[in-house]
């Protein structure tokens, strides 16, 4: 079986027709293979709108905070990007990291129940392990302006087996708190809606702090 065959391989079309008339998912780009999605997204940026949305299946050069290696298992978690083109300073980024993962975090309670945690400045865990990261990263664009790539790691559906030795003592997935599959589409397209909808929130307070 090929990798664009896998029966669980993310669909770019599902997922876009869920999202429609939101601004986060506003164009999304599904990609089997690459480096990092915060690097595709920086190429795109410049030629796209904010809410572009970049998923890989699987990343070849995947990082988290501080420049760690971040390990991106094919077929079994998210791995994403988003651009957006917030109204606040770079020294401001902390702001959408804490946001990024309250809305992972809300994410996994709506999907399936269990309570996150957040372990700052960027992890998010569930019975004590890590499940999920946020790297945001803040680019100069053309005009002067900025945007921010902002880069999400989900362990979905990941068995112990799946980490490396050193991880298996600290890492987890969604699944195995749950203690069943979780459905991909459905916890993407749920957490994109709740980043849109968070964003928006995001967008309306920063605009009246910068005009009051």
């Amino acid at each position: 079986m090929s990798p664009a065959e896998h029966p669980d391989r993310l669909d770019h079309e599902k997922l876009r027709s869920a999202l429609s008339g939101l601004t986060i998912g506003n164009h999304v780009v599904v990609l089997e293979e690459t480096t990092s999605t915060n690097d595709v997204v920086a190429q795109l940026a410049p030629a796209r709108t904010e809410g572009l949305v970049v998923f890989a299946e699987r990343q070849t050069a995947g990082r988290g905070q501080y420049g760690r290696r971040w390990e991106s298992l094919a077929h079994n978690g998210l791995w994403l990007s988003v651009l957006l083109r917030p109204r606040i300073s770079v020294a401001e980024s902390s702001k959408l990291t804490d946001l990024l993962a309250q809305t992972i975090a809300v994410t996994v309670a709506q999907v399936t129940g269990a309570a996150a945690s957040i372990k700052q400045p960027n992890d998010v865990l569930l019975g004590g392990r890590k499940i999920a990261g946020v790297l945001v990263e803040m680019r100069v664009e053309a005009n002067g302006g900025y945007c921010a790539i902002a880069g999400m790691g989900v362990n979905v559906n990941h068995g112990i087996d799946d980490f490396a030795d050193e991880l298996r003592a600290t890492a987890g997935s969604i699944a195995m708190f749950v203690g069943r599959p979780v459905d991909r589409h459905a916890f993407a397209i749920a957490l994109l809606r709740q980043l849109d909808a968070a964003y928006r929130e995001f967008s309306e307070s920063s605009a009246t702090r910068a005009t009051s």
